[in-house]
């Protein structure tokens, strides 16, 4: 033989089958056409790699290389052909494809064992829940391993057999001459679906898939502090793989609830107290139930608060309470409660109630007032109860 392939592909003669791909995969990197387009040797190059990988990693031709044999005289000739045809004397370029990526398209034997998928529940929380943290059973359906075969897929004492079909390779091969020369074509083995084995007595519970779908319940722990949209990560929780195969990931997606009184601003808890107009104008301390009054774990002594109104009290004033909004998820301490302060004006009046007013409106030269348009702005007022009556 004219050519040396080992030294083509820059392999020693002893180089195993992994070795032979890599160096192949290596230097058909740099030679073929469609990589250096301005190498006009670079189709004869590639031409020569491609003969050299197609002898070295078949066993049969390597032999009869390696015995100073010609692997290539029953090729059914080696006319190079160009790249138009997807193969170059004879030699298939998905070996290429396979050569740089492993095995395209599920060629060989395949294992019945694999990864399951991710899964995804979502959980609502209460406002209070998602503050101070709970712990919430979830009901996941997913798939698990199947109890009856242990993710073997066969029935108990049954073993997988060689596929009579494909000797095990877990694909059939067919070769085509052409005046190009030998076109060949591989596609899984149709009788065992690439596996290259074939349970006798499939699984009556999976039906030979090694996993069946069944509803579980986890208890999730939920850091206080979360927010709509927030996802727990719960590891190797998820569906399990084809074959009893290692099981993907779960995660629970959180939804928090509105709640009748109490607004989230970021770590902040909000809220609007209703305050009559002598109250406001003379001031006054008010007790209002915090959030902890509805988590069960709180301090009696945290679910309620006094808060001090000064006199002249304006509508929309914000009162911020430190330390009793919710905790940060990252970091310590808590945000405020802020509390706006909503007066009311009185609507039913009895007459002694009228004359009373009248007689302070004299009092106060408020009898003709000329009205002035205030203007609007981020806080304030106007800032606050738009975002709570728009």
């Amino acid at each position: 033989m004219s050519k040396d392939y080992y030294t083509i592909l820059g392999v020693d003669r002893d180089a195993t089958p992994e070795s032979i791909k890599k160096a192949y995969r290596r230097r058909a990197m740099k030679v073929h056409p469609d990589v250096a387009p301005d190498d006009a040797e670079a189709a004869e190059k590639f031409k020569e790699l491609s003969e050299a990988y197609e002898v070295l990693s078949d066993p049969n031709k390597r032999a009869i290389f390696d015995r100073g044999g010609d692997p290539m005289s029953g090729a059914g000739g080696a006319g190079f052909s160009g790249f138009g045809g997807g193969f170059a004397g004879g030699f298939d370029f998905t070996n290429l494809v396979d050569a740089m990526f492993g095995q395209a398209g599920g060629r060989g034997p395949r294992s019945r064992v694999r990864q399951g998928q991710d899964a995804l529940v979502r959980l609502s929380l209460d406002l209070h829940e998602a503050v101070f943290g709970a712990t919430k059973p979830v009901k996941v359906a997913t798939a698990v391993v199947c109890p009856k075969c242990t993710g073997k897929g066969g029935e108990p004492g049954s073993e997988p057999v060689t596929c009579s079909t494909c000797s095990g390779n877990g694909e059939i091969t067919q070769i085509q001459r052409s005046f190009l020369g030998d076109i060949r074509t591989s596609q899984a083995c149709p009788t065992c679906r690439g596996y290259g084995t074939i349970i006798p007595r499939p699984c009556s519970e999976c039906s030979g898939e090694g996993r069946v779908r069944t509803t579980r319940t986890l208890q999730v722990k939920i850091p206080a502090g979360v927010s709509t949209g927030i996802r727990i990560h719960l590891e190797s929780q998820g569906e399990v793989g084809p074959g009893g195969g290692p099981a993907g990931d779960l995660y629970v997606e959180l939804s928090v609830n509105e709640h009748e009184s109490f607004r989230r601003d970021g770590d902040n808890l909000e809220m609007v107290v209703k305050l009559p107009m002598t109250a406001a104008a003379l001031g006054t301390t008010i007790d209002l139930t915090t959030l902890e009054a509805e988590w069960e774990k709180s301090d009696v002594e945290d679910r309620s608060v006094s808060v001090e109104v000064p006199a002249g009290t304006q509508s929309g004033t914000r009162i911020g309470l430190k330390g009793r909004g919710v905790p940060r998820l990252r970091g310590g301490g808590r945000g405020e409660l802020g509390v706006t302060l909503l007066v009311q004006t009185p609507t039913k009046l009895d007459d002694q109630q009228r004359e009373l007013l009248r007689q302070l409106a004299d009092a106060r030269d408020e009898t003709r007032i000329e009205a002035v348009a205030a203007k609007p702005g981020k806080g304030g007022m106007f800032g606050k109860l738009s975002e709570w009556f728009s």
